[in-house]
């Protein structure tokens, strides 16, 4: 239990700076997508680390690949590359149709960076995370897709 508390505490320290940096600083000069974009991926960081993931790295990109992996985490003894997509309707297409086939070849290369100096003998996967901030609801709803595709 006192992970859980450690979690819900420094998420809560997070959300107080940010509040405060919304408040006092000089607005940061980037699209409104983007930064719901960025709020999506702290939500989905915090949720997985609730259910037990231990994450190791945030927007990897590699200087040989184009793209980034959102986040990258275990979870128990396999490695999880983990795409996020947010959203503020379901209006439109689900976000975790989002991830094309394109998309995927592009996480897999990345990945495959990744596992080349990090972790080249382990079992890995890759997950999606969706993230609806919907207007009638105070919190965002996620839903973790595991296993989400095959290696592209």
């Amino acid at each position: 239990m006192p992970i859980l508390l450690s979690v819900r505490v420094t998420q809560a320290a997070v959300r107080a700076l940010d509040w405060l940096a919304e408040r006092t600083l000089l607005p940061e000069d980037i699209p409104p997508h983007q930064r719901t974009g960025r709020r999506g991926e702290e939500a989905a960081y915090f949720y997985l680390r609730r259910l037990g993931y231990v994450m190791v790295a945030r927007n990897f990109r590699s200087s040989r690949r184009r793209g980034e992996i959102d986040l990258i985490g275990w979870e128990k003894s396999v490695l999880c590359f983990i795409e996020v997509k947010t959203r503020t309707t379901h209006d439109v297409k689900p976000a975790e149709a989002a991830v094309d086939r394109d998309k995927q070849r592009g996480l897999a290369a990345v990945a495959d960076e990744y596992l080349r100096y990090v972790a080249p003998s382990c079992r890995w996967r890759f997950d999606v995370v969706t993230v609806y901030y919907e207007r009638q609801s105070s919190q965002p709803l996620i839903e973790l897709f595991r296993n989400a595709f095959p290696v592209a």
